[in-house]
């Protein structure tokens, strides 16, 4: 199947989308990641216009740590986006991600087909990214629910989960995402690819650095 067939087909998926920005950002001084700036504009900003295209059903932002300054950005992102940005604020973000994973899913109305769960400190996650993952999606095979992108060995991010696995997923208390597959590897198919962005996170100032960032 071509590519320009795939991403037509992907473009009749219903895509909802939860991203987790709920972390403390411990090792750059206690900056929140999702506000670091590419191009003078925050990562928050830059992925929610990247998901544009994608017109996401539903679009999930946890927050935790520095709440007030990331909502106060998703409000000024918001007046500009078609499809919206729902805030969700963990209550007890030094839980860990796993309670911010479990809770956004748990916020979700349903109405979608597949699930991008992506994380806020990935600069260079964009529409080629989703694109590609809804491509893999559509050639998975039967019983082929999860799509994770693996690069040079390593897992990466964002993960494509369809609404089945999800479901699977919230019918057991406290179950996360990759608790569900590492206990189900045959639900999961994995996407290698040469593309670095999925691997690129930030996590120390170094980081900031290679991928020209700032901070404000």
């Amino acid at each position: 199947m071509t590519s320009s067939s795939l991403s037509t087909q992907a473009s009749h998926l219903r895509l909802a989308v939860l991203l987790l920005a709920a972390g403390e950002g411990s090792r750059l001084g206690t900056h929140p990641k999702a506000l670091l700036r590419k191009d003078g504009q925050t990562l928050l900003r830059l992925f929610s216009s990247a998901i544009q295209e994608f017109a996401p059903t539903e679009y999930i932002v946890v927050t935790g740590f520095h709440a007030g300054a990331i909502e106060s950005e998703i409000e000024m992102i918001n007046s500009s986006l078609t499809h919206s940005i729902e805030v969700i604020r963990n209550p007890a973000p030094e839980r860990g991600q796993a309670s911010s994973v479990r809770l956004g899913l748990e916020s979700l109305k349903g109405g979608f087909d597949v699930l991008l769960v992506a994380l806020s400190d990935q600069p260079e996650i964009g529409a080629r990214e989703v694109q590609e993952l809804l491509n893999s999606f559509l050639n998975r095979e039967i019983g082929e629910e999860i799509i994770l992108p693996i690069v040079e060995g390593r897992r990466g991010n964002p993960v494509l989960f369809s609404r089945k696995a999800l479901l699977d997923v919230l019918a057991t208390p406290g179950m996360v995402c990759r608790e569900y597959m590492d206990a189900h590897p045959d639900k999961v198919r994995t996407m290698p690819t040469s593309n670095q962005a999925f691997a690129m996170d930030v996590d120390t100032p170094e980081d900031i650095q290679q991928h020209k960032l700032s901070l404000t």
